[in-house]
């Protein structure tokens, strides 16, 4: 499975958030936007990666920047997660993991000696051209959101 690279057109999706709204991609057009794949609602990497996010909110605010979380949880798994870390970006469900294998989000992954396939922790920094400006694979979660706030507000 091949990542999307930098310098190309962001697919288009459409997918529900924590409250069951839809979010399609290219309504976003005219802003930035980050989008970002992980795992799994309420495990430590992924709760460090989104609260890291939410840490850094308003810095993305300034900037004009959408945040934008996928993963294969449910909408009601998204909707505890964001509450119980008071998360104020939309989480989106991707149930069938659709659009993490669209964007190449979704691959072979090992554990404990066990493989698997699952969510590849990726993120996409996408222009308001809609053009992907930036990818981040295998990002550290507890650090990544000063990477990517250096690679927005550098653009």
């Amino acid at each position: 499975m091949t990542v999307i690279s930098a310098n190309t057109l962001a697919p288009d999706f459409t997918l529900p958030d924590e409250t069951g709204q839809q979010h399609t991609l290219s309504q976003y057009r005219g802003q930035p936007v980050v989008l970002y794949f992980y795992p799994k609602d309420n495990t430590s990497g992924c709760t460090a990666e989104a609260c890291s996010f939410r840490d850094d909110y308003s810095a993305y605010q300034e900037a004009g920047v959408l945040i934008l979380g996928v993963s294969p949880d449910s909408i009601k798994s998204h909707a505890r997660f964001k509450e119980k870390y008071n998360l104020p970006f939309p989480l989106l469900a991707d149930q069938d993991h659709q659009v993490c294998s669209l964007y190449g989000a979704w691959g072979p992954k090992k554990m404990m000696g066990h493989s698997y396939e699952g969510v590849l922790r990726t993120t996409f920094v996408i222009g308001p051209d809609g053009i992907i400006q930036k990818v981040f694979e295998n990002v550290k979660p507890s650090e990544h959101s000063a990477e990517v706030l250096q690679a927005v507000q550098g653009a």
